[in-house]
């Protein structure tokens, strides 16, 4: 049995990291086809942050907490869930709700922890598997032997996606803003480009330019990135760091015919997010277990230390992913 309420971490106000607070809450109540999960570990990730500051509500049906991916044990089941059983060890990508004791999601928005990970590890996969599969497979079609550039390669995402790309066959790049970061990037296997000191669009005009481009920051380097593509190249969008609105000449577009697209994961269907977690456990899932991809963590905080992993996230002096530990007896 479980008990009727949990500790949790709420957003009292849209702010600071200071407006991330200790609450009380009751222990969800798994709907059809959803699981309850004890959780062990929660990741921490961008959207978090934007949640924390008022510019990135969450879905109407989902809980108002922050939290997008977890790990932990199966304790209950609602109607409809005939995959899992209680007990089950997994990570699940959640609409909400991750920064707290137990957390309800759809049971077909679970996966069992890759062979020879631990639960830490685990929590660090589904946000960023779900996205970079879903961007820079799916959408972005990446293919061996391709040109692959992605921004901010020493995030979650970044480093997730070089891994990815690499595993595909494809030639790999990726920027960051210092010589630690850069030296992270050579070692996951890419060609690191420091965008203090060099110019990604001259390194991949060298190089033929990009097949495919992974970009999170927006703003200016939207304009950058269809300079920087190859002719029939594609530009995938998702995120907007720099911000998203911009003046843009199309006639490149049209000349080199690109392509430019994008996605958010947390408002898709249950539908399309399931369709993705079956992706990954056929594709993903084995080159994790083989070790061709690896998770990258930066550091790990306490739940009730969130504000303070909120504070590494905003630095952007992280490599990897940040990582709430939530459960101390889970394995």
């Amino acid at each position: 049995m479980f008990p009727d309420s949990m500790n949790a971490v709420e957003i009292a106000d849209p702010g600071d990291a200071t407006m991330l607070r200790p609450a009380l809450r009751p222990v969800p109540v798994p709907r059809h086809d959803q699981i309850l999960i004890r959780v062990a570990w929660a990741g921490v990730n961008r959207p978090d942050v934007l949640q924390r500051q008022g510019l990135y509500a969450p879905p109407p049906d989902a809980s108002d907490l922050p939290g997008l991916e977890v790990s932990g044990e199966i304790v209950g089941m609602g109607v409809g869930v005939t995959r899992w059983k209680k007990g089950e060890q997994v990570c699940a990508l959640v609409p909400g709700g991750g920064y707290a004791e137990y957390v309800a999601c759809h049971g077909d928005h679970a996966l069992r922890i890759p062979y020879g990970l631990s639960l830490r590890e685990g929590a660090c996969l589904p946000e960023t598997a779900f996205t970079v599969w879903s961007n820079v497979v799916t959408r972005g079609g990446l293919m061996g032997g391709e040109r692959f550039l992605v921004h901010g390669g020493t995030s979650g995402i970044g480093t997730m996606a070089i891994q990815v790309a690499r595993a595909l066959g494809a030639r790999v790049f990726a920027t960051a803003g210092s010589d630690e970061k850069c030296a992270a990037i050579a070692a996951l296997g890419a060609t690191p480009i420091n965008y203090r000191t060099g110019d990604f669009i001259k390194v991949m005009a060298a190089e033929g330019g990009a097949d495919l481009i992974l970009d999170m920051v927006g703003g200016s380097y939207i304009a950058r990135n269809i300079k920087a593509l190859a002719p029939d190249g594609r530009l995938v969008m998702i995120a907007f760091l720099e911000g998203a609105k911009v003046e843009l000449n199309f006639a490149p577009i049209m000349a080199k015919r690109l392509t430019v697209t994008g996605s958010t994961l947390r408002p898709q269907s249950d539908a399309a997010k399931a369709e993705i977690a079956e992706a990954l456990r056929k594709r993903l899932w084995p080159l994790i277990s083989a070790g061709s991809v690896k998770v990258v963590i930066d550091s790990e905080f306490a739940l009730a230390d969130a504000a303070l992993a909120h504070r590494r996230m905003e630095s952007s002096h992280h490599i990897g992913k940040i990582v709430l530990k939530v459960a101390d007896d889970l394995a």
